[in-house]
């Protein structure tokens, strides 16, 4: 009994002792950040700076980057191998006095908007208030916590403004042309070269594109923000025909929109009497058609502020830099949303012209490729789902369709089918073991040339036998090909350099005499299809509808939550 009682005491003591040893064992709790830290003698002030510099990251590395309740680090693991390296010197101040270099900083945080960049994402407002502080109050002269908090939120600041320089806010996707990456390694060279050069500005600017148009762009910005009173953030409303299912919060917008705009004395419940009248009121002021109709008119009228502006110029600065720092000497260009192709050659546009690309619906895709042919009165092959989504149904009323539209039908192995003979009640998206193509001539869908490039969307530049559609000014109508208006001159400039083989009268004969022909073997021009809506042009900013809601899509996911 004795031996089982002295078993039991042993036990419980092993497993006491055990407890004890675990507690001992867990990691102390980082100590908070002092707020307040006031040092007498100004000697000893940056050392008590680099102490609580080093104490701030502890906390700040345990924390997810946070200092204390208004400010996140974002670039908390590089600034403390920074710090690390100095022993925990500061590296922005000395003896109560701001170094050079932090003032070149925050002088160019304040412009960072010219960059198409938030001021508010480097500190800014913090920054300036400790600067007044300490240049004003002796107290805060001597306060080291407040030196330290400066210290970690200018590092974080120009190591984040670096990053958003040289490589935009936007995430890489399947285009994007430049694959590199920004390490600690190449965050702490940076820094190195600050110190040598001490030309802050010039180091920031070297990160930027290379790129013209990125430059012009910028170049319009700036006058830009000089022609407006304020880039007060608006209410984005909406769309009428984009955001026809979120109709209650589009109204809720609305109803807030204009009160914004002294439209509306308070938002209240609204009938539809009231609705438009506001909405006259509304228009009779912009100088819109007075509907009283929620159009797109109006909705454009309304989102199309200052602020809006702002940051459609942001996402396309941050577009350019997802392009590689050089571009190929020549290569095609076709924007999206600007309706438009150019030819570049050696930084000169030697050609444009207005293109027709895919309905939101049928969205032409953004891609790089390289074009390796074009063809003479080519032959359409209706996609599948063209077949099955919108011909399928008008064969089934009528096969007379086919021969109206100069379509065929043939079998796997091309063989041509008599429409008549099928059962066209049997067939349906499940079952479709045709393909429908369209006969060479001027009324086929891809008109008399077709230029291709690879791809895995099946896409191409082409003609079209509705020219007309290229005085529309909004060209979003195809199914994702683009048609080219002037694809003559592409086709010219493509043979350029085999004018012997090729010139430019043989082309024309050809078409003349409607024969079919594949022109290859000329020297390959890459292509880029891209999503700008906006750009530099004729000595002023051009904005272009975002047709595919890309924009918003980037603004609601980067940008909705930011503030100057």
């Amino acid at each position: 009994m004795k031996k089982c009682i002295n078993l039991g005491l042993f036990i419980w003591f092993s497993m006491a002792c055990l407890l004890m040893l675990a507690c001992n064992d867990q990691p102390e709790e980082p100590v908070k950040p002092k707020e307040v830290d006031i040092v007498e003698q100004p000697e000893a002030l940056d050392v008590r700076i680099g102490k609580n510099i080093q104490t701030s990251l502890e906390f700040v590395l345990a924390n997810k980057g946070k200092l204390n309740d208004t400010v996140v680090l974002s670039k908390d693991t590089v600034i403390n191998e920074l710090y690390i390296k100095r022993n925990y010197e500061p590296a922005w101040c000395k003896q109560e006095k701001w170094l050079p270099a932090s003032d070149s900083l925050i002088s160019f945080l304040g412009r960072a908007m010219e960059c198409g960049l938030f001021p508010s994402d480097y500190h800014y407002k913090a920054l300036h208030h400790i600067r007044d502080q300490t240049a004003a109050d002796t107290l805060a002269q001597k306060d080291a916590a407040l030196w330290s908090r400066a210290e970690l939120m200018l590092s974080d600041a120009f190591f984040t403004i670096c990053h958003h320089l040289k490589k935009g806010r936007l995430p890489y996707d399947s285009v994007t042309l430049r694959k590199d990456t920004m390490q600690i390694a190449d965050y702490l060279a940076l820094f190195n070269q600050l110190l040598q050069s001490g030309n802050l500005t010039g180091l920031l600017t070297e990160l930027e594109p290379k790129h013209e148009q990125y430059e012009l762009l910028k170049s319009g910005l700036k006058a830009f923000l000089e022609s407006i009173d304020t880039l007060k953030k608006y209410t984005f409303v909406g769309y009428p025909i984009r955001d026809a299912k979120d109709s209650i919060k589009i109204f809720k917008n609305l109803q807030r929109r204009l009160y914004e705009e002294n439209i509306l004395d308070t938002i209240v419940k609204m009938d539809t009497t009231d609705f438009k009248i506001a909405l006259r009121k509304y228009q009779k002021k912009k100088g819109l058609k007075q509907t009283g109709k929620w159009d797109e008119a109006t909705a454009r009228a309304l989102n199309n502020t200052p602020w809006e502006k702002f940051k459609q110029i942001a996402i396309t600065l941050d577009r350019y830099k997802l392009l590689p720092d050089t571009m190929p000497t020549t290569y095609i260009w076709v924007n999206i949303p600007s309706f438009s192709m150019k030819i570049v050659d050696s930084d000169m546009v030697v050609m444009e012209s207005r293109v027709i690309v895919g309905q939101p619906k049928t969205r032409t895709p953004l891609l790089n490729s390289v074009v390796t042919n074009f063809i003479t009165y080519p032959q359409w092959t209706v996609p599948y789902s063209i077949s099955v989504n919108e011909m399928l149904p008008k064969i089934q009323q009528s096969t007379g369709y086919l021969q109206a539209q100069n379509l065929m039908v043939v079998d796997r192995n091309d063989n041509v089918l008599n429409p008549d003979s099928i059962d066209w009640s049997r067939i349906n998206k499940k079952n479709f073991p045709y393909i429908i193509k369209q006969r060479q001539g001027d009324d086929n869908s891809l008109g008399v040339l077709k230029f291709n490039f690879a791809n895995k969307y099946s896409v191409y530049l082409h003609d079209t036998n509705a020219r007309w559609l290229f005085a529309k000014e909004s060209r979003a109508l195809s199914h994702g090909c683009v048609r080219v208006k002037d694809f003559m001159k592409l086709a010219d400039f493509l043979v350029r350099d085999d004018t012997l083989k090729f010139p430019p009268d043989t082309l024309r004969s050809w078409l003349t005499r409607k024969e079919k022909h594949v022109v290859s073997g000329f020297n390959k021009v890459p292509i880029f299809i891209r999503y700008f809506t906006c750009e530099y042009k004729d000595g002023k900013i051009r904005y272009y509808n975002d047709i595919y809601g890309e924009d918003r899509y980037l603004n609601e996911r980067y940008f909705a939550d930011k503030i100057l």
